[in-house]
């Protein structure tokens, strides 16, 4: 006989937060590192902003032109030499991006699925974390709910790749929100453009369209924070990625500012691709296609760790003993309080960073660990480490630090870091 969902109680080594592309690697590093692992999402598939931006091509995973291995290598490769291809690398048209992969997200997910469930991940979706239950400095359970009902999960190491850091913020986690004003990068909703002669669209040389985007503003037709329109090549033959509608001022820990960006967003969507179609060249027979579910969310909370990276640091290229990816991603700040996107270079060219480990580590509570855009930071440094290949890295390294520190039956604080670091290069992380 069943139990009634209200007793249902599951044990795991690892618990993985939030399956975008830092909870898919921390889950699967985990399994294979031989932890039972058990990795929860919110909504209704993994990838994060695969999800709620499809197209989004992953940007920085090639610091002076190489590939910073590990997992995000692995997939990459794996969709790469899939017949016909499912990705490809291509250098960025835009300012100090260098090369970037671009791929058919349908197919990069179902790959991650397969990824997940080699190495023997349970995977629940459509699964929201609720509650931590603490026992002083430890998180001894958490509670869950999905559409049976409450949940209990019990594990031995919590991954919080959640995003927003619910969960670890309350179990004491102290973060910070936005910039020093509190300011928050703006959220963006993507779609696609099908049917695009894409030769004629770029032929112009300029990357972001100001002299049509001007045009649009002055007619009306477009919002006046679309000063740029960040359009790319699809993966696919004749498509156009548009990156473009950017709503600042929205706090992305608000559920209703989220859905009121979100409506927001479906309508200048709607204005930008009537505008490409009767204004600029090569989308006169264009449909919009593939417009996200969501507004992709940049930033949220950064949670405090025994190290917060700072702008001077990667201005240095600094190099950390316990560095776990190299990043040359630029300082890419997106209309944090203005109407203004930087892509200025975060090091000198040529050069590169590494993304400390104890960035990834809450001071206190003993088994939690974290990754993805919650790496502690300040915000010229999270402009640039924010990138989906190294929050994918630093997945991997949390997943697999989780085991380490179970194997040594040591606090996360605690265990050989220096160790880690080795093992994740053995891997083929680029550390």
């Amino acid at each position: 006989m069943t139990s009634p969902a209200s007793e249902r109680v599951l044990d795991t080594d690892v618990l993985v937060v939030g399956g975008g592309t830092s909870g898919f690697a921390a889950a699967l590093a985990a399994a294979r590192a031989g932890g039972t692992v058990r990795l929860i999402e919110a909504g209704s598939k993994i990838g994060g902003v695969m999800a709620f931006c499809p197209g989004m091509p992953w940007g920085g995973g090639y610091p002076q032109g190489k590939n910073i291995g590990g997992i995000f290598g692995e997939l990459t490769d794996r969709l790469a030499q899939m017949a016909p291809p499912a990705a490809e690398v291509r250098p960025c048209t835009l300012a100090n991006f260098g090369f970037e992969v671009h791929y058919d997200h349908e197919i990069a997910t179902l790959a991650m699925f397969e990824m997940l469930d080699e190495a023997g991940v349970t995977l629940h979706l459509n699964t929201f974390a609720n509650e931590p239950v603490m026992k002083e400095a430890r998180i001894n359970s958490v509670t869950a709910h999905d559409r049976r009902g409450p949940l209990t999960i019990k594990p031995k190491v919590v991954i919080d790749c959640s995003g927003d850091g619910d969960l670890s913020a309350r179990a004491g986690v102290p973060y910070t929100l936005g910039d020093h004003s509190g300011n928050m990068m703006a959220v963006t909703l993507t779609f696609h453009m099908v049917g695009v002669d894409v030769a004629r669209v770029f032929e112009g040389g300029d990357p972001y369209f100001q002299v049509f985007a001007a045009e649009g503003i002055a007619a009306g037709r477009l919002h006046p924070d679309l000063h740029k329109l960040y359009l790319m090549r699809g993966f696919h033959r004749d498509t156009v990625f548009c990156n473009t509608v950017t709503i600042r001022g929205v706090n992305g820990t608000d559920p209703m500012e989220v859905s009121r960006a979100t409506q927001e967003g479906r309508r200048r969507c709607h204005q930008v691709a009537r505008f490409l179609v009767d204004a600029v060249p090569g989308f006169e027979t264009a449909q919009m296609w593939g417009l996200g579910p969501t507004v992709g969310v940049r930033e949220t909370r950064r949670l405090e760790a025994i190290y917060r990276i700072t702008g001077e640091d990667i201005a240095r290229a600094t190099k950390f003993a316990d560095g776990i990816v190299a990043c040359d991603n630029p300082i890419d700040d997106v209309m944090r309080n203005s109407a203004e996107m930087t892509h200025e270079a975060a090091v000198k060219t040529g050069d590169y960073y590494t993304i400390p480990f104890r960035s990834l580590i809450p001071r206190k509570i003993e088994n939690l660990l974290f990754a993805g855009r919650l790496v502690s930071a300040d915000p010229v440094a999270f402009a640039s480490v924010r990138g989906m290949p190294q929050c994918m890295a630093m997945g991997q390294a949390v997943g697999h630090a989780a085991c380490m520190a179970l194997a040594e039956d040591a606090k996360v604080q605690a265990f050989d870091q220096a160790a880690l670091v080795s093992q994740l290069a053995r891997l083929g992380l680029w550390t």
